[in-house]
């Protein structure tokens, strides 16, 4: 009996990334009964300490291991999905999209507090442009400061008192076992997260049949269904990550079963402004709704919106 080689599982080395991964090689290992190995690749994002914003934002974490899948230096690639630019890659198939986590944003601040109760010019930490817009939208006269690194680098600056609090992926947290350390979870209406924020996306060379046919028993279709409605607001947009733009869907029960609810919003820099609109639609028409959602924020004058300076370093 022929005993199939280890899948080499491409993966980033922070310690989000290789918990994540390991998450996808437990699955492979339980579906697919193949052992996995973890091949560590440094990508661009890494190795920059610059904003991702100045960087292009989406794919800067993603081509790097995509090159390591074309090149044969591994079989499988984990990302997670909000890094993955809409463009579809030539030979490349996104493979699987496992059970999603809570994709919602969290805060974590000093002595406990919620936003709410943050004194008015405490020191908000996030590298993220949406959530400044959306924070500023608020209204709570936080002094919003651009910053980057791991989860452990962005909790540290609140441990030492560089800043007051942050705004992280609560799925981050989760899967690296530190949602203790959260001070409140913030509802979407409030912050709606990035779209495919939470979700993870497992990619393999689309001419490996076989692999791709075994990686396809990780998928989830509800997950699957929400992330490409929200991946098609972005990509009918035309907004990488470093836009203003939040957008999540969910699989609700509707009055004749299961449908998909969208809700977006793309905003100005200051917040001071918005296109916030929602729609349901069929599980299985998920790339049409999230279009048609696009397309009538564009009406609205979301395009206006994108089309605002981009965020400066010091609110980055």
């Amino acid at each position: 009996m022929t005993t199939l080689p280890a899948i080499r599982l491409g993966t980033r080395a922070s310690a989000l990334a290789t918990t994540q991964s390991g998450h996808v090689a437990e699955l492979i290992r339980e579906r697919l009964g193949r052992e996995v190995v973890l091949v560590e690749v440094a990508t661009e994002g890494d190795r920059s300490s610059a904003p991702l914003a100045s960087m292009g934002g989406t794919g800067v974490f993603v081509s790097a291991l995509r090159d390591a899948l074309l090149d044969g230096r591994v079989d499988v690639a984990v990302h997670s999905l909000k890094d993955l630019p809409t463009a579809p890659a030539d030979g490349i198939a996104l493979a699987a999209v496992p059970p999603r986590e809570d994709p919602r944003d969290v805060v974590v601040a000093r002595d406990g507090l919620t936003l709410g109760e943050l004194p008015v010019g405490s020191r908000l930490g996030t590298g993220s442009p949406r959530r400044v817009s959306q924070l500023a939208a608020l209204g709570l006269g936080l002094e919003l400061e651009g910053i980057r690194g791991n989860v452990d680098t962005r909790i540290r600056k609140v441990r030492e008192g560089q800043v007051d609090a942050v705004v992280l992926a609560r799925a981050g947290l989760a899967r690296l076992g530190r949602l203790e350390e959260v001070t409140e979870v913030l509802d979407p209406l409030q912050m709606l997260p990035a779209p495919g924020q939470g979700a993870l996306a497992v990619e393999c060379r689309s001419d490996d049949a076989d692999l791709v046919a075994g990686l396809a028993l990780l998928d989830d279709a509800p997950t699957r269904a929400a992330v490409t409605a929200e991946r098609a607001v972005l990509s009918t947009l035309e907004a990488g990550c470093s836009a203003p733009l939040g957008a999540l869907a969910e699989v609700v029960e509707g009055e004749d079963g299961e449908e998909l609810w969208l809700r977006a919003v793309a905003l100005s820099e200051d917040g001071g402004l918005s296109v916030r609109m929602s729609a349901t639609g069929p599980v299985d028409e998920a790339a049409r709704l999230g279009t048609r959602l696009a397309s009538d924020m564009l009406d609205e004058g979301a395009a206006d919106l994108m089309e605002a300076p981009p965020v400066r370093n010091q609110h980055a």
